[in-house]
């Protein structure tokens, strides 16, 4: 923790915002970079992922989906990327630094609460941004995809689940005790994601009843960008129905950290 021990004793120098996220930012990278476990985490298990739902779904009878196998792998791909990078990876690191008083001697500092839960973010972030564009790459050159017909729409749906992902992992946080447990506490998110987000089964191809309901989970509305963002054809009604609840999820988000967020360990 010397590292981050010493961005705070930067930070307390009158320095302008930007320099003090940089500061943040370069310790906790390089504490990411020696947790060979989150990058192995973060960069590989996506890429794996790919092959195997491809495999998984080769007979599969996507009917009047509008999309393939391939671009249902891919798609999931990115946003499991995004679960395990941005999410399962700041869990465990908000945990780490407020267990080790690390957030508790920055706030003596200069910086302010969001750009220290911002430069703490920051890393993790820019690291699965890096791997999406790689597996979106990687699914037009090796896997014969067609270049996203909407590319905005798969950026918005990568930043904003970037966004609502990490403030999702702050609030996780709260109810998480150790470093330990971090996983234990992310894994029904990323599992209910998984399953029910659509990320490998698209869901329009569930029964409408549970259709209904997964449409209002955290991560779907970011999914439904990606989705769209490489078929097109989406309607105005569509992309509303897919940025709504994700507003909506990141509002109630950031409330609950600027509500409940922990900045020292229980007593």
């Amino acid at each position: 923790m010397s590292l981050l021990a010493h961005a705070s004793s930067r930070a307390r120098l009158a320095v302008p915002s930007r320099a003090r996220l940089a500061a943040l930012g370069r310790a906790e990278l390089t504490l990411l970079l020696r947790n060979r476990t989150a990058l192995f985490g973060a960069l590989f298990v996506p890429v794996l992922m790919v092959e195997a739902v491809r495999t998984s779904l080769r007979t599969a009878d996507l009917g009047d989906t509008g999309t393939s196998i391939t671009e249902i792998a891919v798609t999931g791909a990115v946003a499991m990327a995004l679960l395990m990078g941005v999410y399962s990876n700041l869990v465990a690191a908000f945990v780490t630094r407020r267990e080790s008083l690390v957030l508790k001697r920055l706030r003596t500092g200069e910086p302010t609460d969001p750009e220290i839960l911002t430069g703490i973010a920051l890393p993790a972030a820019v690291l699965a941004l890096a791997q999406c564009a790689l597996l979106t790459t990687g699914g037009v050159t090796l896997l014969s995809l067609s270049a996203p017909a909407r590319p905005e729409l798969l950026l918005a749906g990568v930043l904003l689940g970037t966004v609502l992902l990490a403030a999702l992992a702050a609030v996780t946080s709260v109810v998480t005790r150790t470093t330990e447990s971090a996983q234990l506490t992310a894994l029904p998110l990323v599992m209910l994601s998984a399953v029910g987000s659509g990320l490998f089964v698209p869901l329009s191809a569930l029964p409408d009843r549970i259709a209904s309901f997964c449409e209002l989970l955290p991560l779907t509305g970011s999914v439904s960008l990606l989705r769209a963002g490489w078929t097109g054809g989406a309607t105005a009604g569509d992309l509303t129905d897919a940025l709504l609840p994700t507003l909506a999820w990141i509002v109630v988000s950031v409330f609950a950290v600027q509500r409940w967020f922990r900045w020292e360990p229980r007593r």
